[in-house]
Order: structure tokens, then C-alpha cells, then sequence
């Protein structure tokens, strides 16, 4: 199976796209631009979401459940909001369908026009400030910490499983508070929990920074971001994090009494990340044998492949594993056993290492007699015999080790890709090699611009840390040669 995937060094994308499928995460649907998440790949979003909310929790916040439509109206409260996200607006003109006259079809009903059109969210911030401004009328209401797990309509015209969908999965927190401090506090607090989990659950590394003005959330005073470096040296932004000020508060008049006894407009959060974390997992790991799935997110651990000859074999192989079985779940350890006789061992060994399964352990007939097993690993391919005894607290080892290996190797490739240049022309050439670049800008929109249209990179962040020797430190803009408070991370990107 694992020939069927298109060598990486041959087509990226192609790649990206066989592996989507032929690892059974997900398939086009009948709907242009929407994904059938499969089983599989839904599994990996359900492991996501419960590493996610339990975070989430454990900083306080409660789950809650908002509209999936939004009057129009709303979003022309807050002029940069509507401007941020009115070309890819999904819109419902009408609530009934009829038959036609002939009877042999069904058309919309022109007597059932709505009075307002509604908007399939984009995201939820309008239709959340609506409601909040009910719920908020003194300081002792706040701060307000929820969060939602909801579908989004975003209208994209070049799709790409889980990188780029029209409809996708997401969680958006949204909160109100008190004061600027405590807002501005929240969110860059939650951008270190999508750090966080990035890290030490997809085993991803990040770089964490503030968008410039160009980049930034539409209707927000300033976006936090995590960016991650993907093999073929792109970035891909996959949390963000958003100070949005008072901003949809006056919009949507949310105010409250404060301490003085005064009224005062409400100070926001928003963040969210998606299910495009799941193509963030396959490019940052995987290879051209298949998925290389992070123990942690992986929904099979371990998988066990029974070698046998008859029933008879099988049952006494069956009886040998059981014990070990047992342990692995009882250390929390997702395992599948694979007794199936309608498919050959081989042909299993190709479909879980397609499917990323990080171990995989096998036993025949003369391993059942020497009290063994063999164990593989999907991170390094490598192979290794290993007595029975001792071997769950072996395995629970051996997963932690993937995990942490699998990092480790996501860390060494961003470090060996991130490079300083002083100059436009070095930028120019470096750009073309991939990877992330810091450089020196002047902070101005024109400069940035200009750099996106010569070069398709970006700025993806201004880092709150260094990455080499004096990226904090002030410098001349590549382009201009006017002054720059510190280097900036450019990519192309996702």
C-alpha cells in the first residue's frame, strides 16, 4: 500500500493527498469543498478534542453551544469584522422548498424569502457579544470563560483535506473580563495552552509570536499565534489566539457597572484552533511509508499480529498473548489484536504501518515456544526480539520514548531551517529553499506587502523569543534600510 503513495520528493501535495486517503482519514464529499472525515481520522480529532478540553478545564473554562446561524446584521456591527470574512459568507435567503408545477422536482419556495438573511457562521464572536451583553450587567458577572465545539462555513475556493475545507471542526473560546490586564492576560494565556499541547501532545514544535496589523484577526486589537515548520519547509499557522479589546463590546453594546459604580464597556478574548491540526500532524511527521502518528494522538497504540498455522495455533498464541493484553490496557494503552485469518500478516504489517500505529508487536509459532515477540516501532522502522517477561512496562517505555524521538526529530529539522539574512537579494534566494526566515522590517504595511507579492512569503509572527543570536535586537529593514525594532519570522505558508 505504501507504494501507492507518491514519493514526497517527487509531489508534496500529491503525497498529502494520497495519504488522506489511503490511510482512511478522510474523503471528498458530495458537497464541493467538504470532507467526509472517516473513522479514523475522526478518532484522531476525538483524541485531539479531549487533550484540548481537558486543558481548557483546568484553566477554568465551561463548554457552551451558540447558534449555527447569524442574523446579517450582525456582522455589520463591527466594520473590520464584516470586511475580515464577507467573501466567504455562506447565506440563507429562504426557509422552505416546494414542488415544482410539473412535480418532478423540488425548487425554493419564493413565498418563504426570510425578512433578514442569516449567515452560517464563520465564526461566532458577533452572535456571542449579542447574547453576553444579556448575561453581563455588573463586575461581580465577570470574567465570562466559555468555550464551544462547533462546525464553521468558511466559502473556499481551493480546498485541501483538513488544510482548507469549506466546512471544518473547530473549538473558538470566547471571554469577557473586567479589565484590559485581565483579557490581555487570557489570551496569551491560552495561546500557551495550544503551545502547550502542540508540543507535548501532537509533538510538534512552535514558534510563538504576535501577527503584525496586516495579519491579524478581523475586528482584533492583536493575534497570538503558534506557527509550525512542515517538511517541505512551509508554515503552517495552527492556533491563534485574539485580544480583541472593547471592540465587539461597543459594537454590540456589552457593558457593565464596575467597582466604581460606573459603566464600562466589556474586554474580550477569542481563540481556536481546527481540525486543520490533523494536516499539521501528517506533514510535520509522516513519511513515504505512511502516517507517523505521535503516541499520544495515535487511536491504536499498539497493535499485536498474531503469526499461526490453524485454529489451533491461533488459540494457543491467543492464550499466550491475553495476559499481556490485559496489562497493556490496564496501563491505558490502546491496543488491537489482530487475529483475522482473511487477510495475511504481511498485508496487515503494510496497512498499520500505513496507518501510523507507533508499535507493533507479532508472534509465531517459534516465538510462542521461546517466550518472545517481536516488537517494531513505526518511528524508526526498526525491528527488535524481546522476551514476554516485563514486556507492557516495556512497551509503556518504548511509547513514551517514540513520543519524545518523534519531537525531537520535528525540532532538529525546524532548527536546521531557520535562517538569518541582513539582505533583500539573500532573502530572495533563501525564500525559494524553504523554511523560516528572520529577518529585519520596517513595520510598515507597504513593506509588507511588497514582500508578499515579489517572494509569496509572509510575516508570520513577531517571536516573543529568540531563535538565534540578536533576532531581538534593532536593525535595518532588508527592503528599505529604515529602522526595525527586531527580526520577524517570514514563511511561505498554508
Amino acid at each position: 500500500m505504501a507504494k501507492e503513495l507518491t514519493p514526497r520528493a517527487e509531489n508534496y501535495s500529491q503525497w498529502y493527498n494520497d495519504l488522506v486517503v489511503k490511510a482512511d482519514l478522510a474523503e471528498q464529499s458530495a458537497v464541493r469543498g467538504c470532507m467526509v472525515i472517516k473513522p479514523y481520522g475522526y478518532s484522531i480529532w476525538e483524541k485531539m478534542q479531549h487533550e484540548l478540553d481537558r486543558r481548557f478545564k483546568e484553566t477554568g473554562h465551561v463548554n457552551a453551544y451558540f447558534p449555527l446561524l447569524i442574523p446579517k446584521s450582525f456582522l455589520s456591527r463591527e466594520a473590520k469584522h464584516v470586511e475580515g470574512f464577507a467573501k466567504e459568507c455562506a447565506v440563507v435567503t429562504h426557509y422552505r422548498l416546494k414542488v415544482n408545477d410539473e412535480g418532478n422536482a423540488v425548487v425554493v419556495d419564493p413565498e418563504a424569502k426570510l425578512e433578514e438573511e442569516l449567515i452560517v457562521r464563520p465564526t461566532s464572536e458577533t452572535i456571542i457579544w449579542n447574547t453576553y451583553k444579556n448575561w453581563i450587567k455588573s463586575w461581580r458577572d465577570l470574567p465570562i470563560l466559555c468555550n464551544q465545539w462547533a462546525n464553521v462555513m468558511r466559502w473556499e475556493m481551493r480546498t485541501r483535506p483538513f488544510l482548507r475545507t469549506a466546512e471544518f471542526l473547530w473549538q473558538e473560546g470566547h471571554t469577557a473580563h473586567e479589565t484590559y490586564e485581565e483579557a490581555e492576560a487570557e489570551a496569551q494565556r491560552m495561546l500557551n495552552v495550544y503551545a502547550d499541547f502542540a508540543e507535548n501532545v501532537m509533538a510538534v514544535p512552535v514558534v510563538k509570536g504576535v501577527k503584525s496589523e496586516t495579519e491579524r484577526f478581523a475586528g482584533a486589537v492583536d493575534t497570538y499565534t503558534i506557527e509550525a515548520l512542515m517538511q517541505d519547509g512551509k508554515a503552517l499557522q495552527s492556533g491563534t489566539s485574539h485580544f480583541l479589546g472593547q471592540n465587539f463590546a461597543k459594537a454590540f453594546g456589552a457593558q457593565f457597572q464596575n467597582r466604581n459604580g460606573e459603566l464600562e464597556y466589556v474586554w474580550a478574548t477569542s481563540w481556536g484552533v481546527s481540525t486543520r491540526l490533523i494536516g499539521a500532524l501528517i506533514m510535520a511527521h509522516s513519511d513515504d511509508n505512511g502516517l507517523v502518528l505521535p503516541p499520544n494522538l495515535a487511536p491504536i497504540q499498539v497493535v499485536i499480529v498474531p503469526i499461526f498455522k490453524g485454529e489451533e495455533q491461533l488459540k494457543q498464541i491467543s492464550e499466550k498473548l491475553a495476559p499481556v493484553i490485559a496489562e497493556l490496557k490496564q496501563l491505558g494503552i490502546s491496543v488491537k489484536y489482530d487475529d483475522a485469518d482473511t487477510k495475511k500478516p504481511g498485508w496487515k504489517f503494510a496497512e498499520y504501518e500505513l496507518k501510523g500505529v507507533p508499535v507493533r508487536l507479532a508472534m509465531g509459532a517459534r516465538d510462542m515456544e521461546n517466550g518472545t515477540i517481536e516488537v517494531a516501532r513505526r518511528d524508526t522502522l526498526t525491528k527488535e526480539t524481546k522476551s514476554l517477561d516485563g514486556i507492557a512496562t516495556y512497551i509503556k517505555d518504548l511509547l513514551a520514548d517514540i513520543q519524545k524521538n518523534i519531537f525531537q526529530k520535528a525540532l532538529d529539522y525546524r532548527k536546521q531551517n531557520i535562517k538569518t539574512v541582513d539582505t533583500y537579494e539573500e532573502f530572495k534566494k533563501e525564500i525559494e529553499k524553504g523554511g523560516f526566515i528572520l529577518a529585519h522590517w520596517d513595520g510598515t504595511a507597504e513593506t509588507e506587502a511588497k514582500i508578499k507579492e515579489e517572494t509569496k512569503a509572509t510575516i508570520r509572527c513577531i517571536p516573543f523569543d529568540s531563535y538565534v543570536d540578536g533576532d531581538k535586537e534593532p536593525g535595518k529593514c532588508m527592503v528599505t534600510g529604515k529602522p526595525s525594532k527586531c527580526r520577524v519570522l517570514f514563511a511561505r505558508a498554508y
